[in-house]
């Protein structure tokens, strides 16, 4: 089997769409950059799942299969990983040393749960896409940016975010999947089925999660090479701050999905112990 990989067939917002429509026959996609199609999702975006990208991932695996996959959100995408960047944290060019100071901030915030936490930060968001976030802190219009540690060196923010706020439990992640067109897989001889799904699932979603890992530790070097970026992590005070206020997020988020017909806390509850089991306890 051999495969061509195309650039720009669509904006990231309609990668989904192109697969469905068949256009593409797999493509790696954002789910909350379509409000409202993949609810369930929500609940892989909450705080709380600080520390390894690899963890998160296999356990949003395990949660996808044993609470969302039945409620067939993707309907005619076989999805093939679940997956996420890892920490989203703050990068900002003044430094920041504790909660507090993030509040009345302008900072480029993405959809989904990020936003909520930009509320519950008290900053002010600025609605740009990822692309532009290189200018758009060049020139002034925000203060910083909630990204991942990978940002360092993938939107070179080593040169105009300098500063690096990080909460361990992690602020929020970003829930995307690598999805198929239902009916190009189905095209497939059984044996190809077969395997391919082998690779498919928790065992490529761990890879996926695993690079993210990479991503971050090379930010991190960026970061710690360019010799004028810092890296704060929260006081332990500050810590259980953000434990309380993403409660409420936490809370909301559970309530929203459990309208969809999902026992969305049983959901929550399970991926927390996956992921706090995979990371060691921790």
């Amino acid at each position: 089997m051999t495969a061509q990989m195309k650039y720009n067939l669509a904006p990231p917002p309609a990668q989904a769409d192109i697969v469905t429509d068949g256009i593409a026959d797999i493509a790696w996609i954002v789910h909350n950059y379509s409000p409202g199609r993949f609810p369930s999702t929500a609940l892989a975006e909450l705080p709380g799942f600080g520390g390894s990208a690899e963890a998160y991932s296999v356990a949003y695996w395990r949660t996808f299969e044993k609470f969302f996959q039945d409620a067939n959100e993707h309907r005619d995408l076989k999805v093939l990983a679940l997956h996420s960047h890892g920490d989203g944290m703050l990068h900002s060019a003044t430094r920041v040393e504790s909660l507090e100071q993030i509040e009345n901030m302008k900072l480029r915030i993405g959809g989904g749960v990020a936003g909520m936490v930009g509320e519950a930060l008290g900053a002010s968001a600025i609605d740009v896409p990822a692309p532009r976030v290189y200018e758009t802190l060049a020139s002034n219009a925000a203060d910083g940016v909630l990204m991942p540690m990978e940002a360092k060196l993938g939107f070179r923010l080593t040169e105009v975010a300098q500063h690096s706020f990080d909460m361990p439990s992690g602020f929020y992640h970003t829930s995307s999947a690598t999805v198929m067109n239902r009916d190009r897989f189905e095209s497939l001889s059984e044996a190809d089925q077969a395997a391919l799904d082998e690779l498919f699932g928790e065992e490529l979603s761990r890879i996926t999660g695993a690079y993210w890992d990479e991503f971050d530790a090379d930010g991190l070097a960026a970061l710690e090479s360019a010799g004028d970026n810092t890296l704060t992590v929260a006081s332990d005070a500050d810590q259980a701050l953000w434990a309380e206020k993403s409660q409420e997020i936490i809370a909301q988020v559970i309530a929203e999905t459990s309208e969809t017909g999902i026992d969305a806390e049983a959901a929550y509850d399970f991926f927390k112990a996956e992921f706090d089991s995979l990371s060691g306890g921790n």
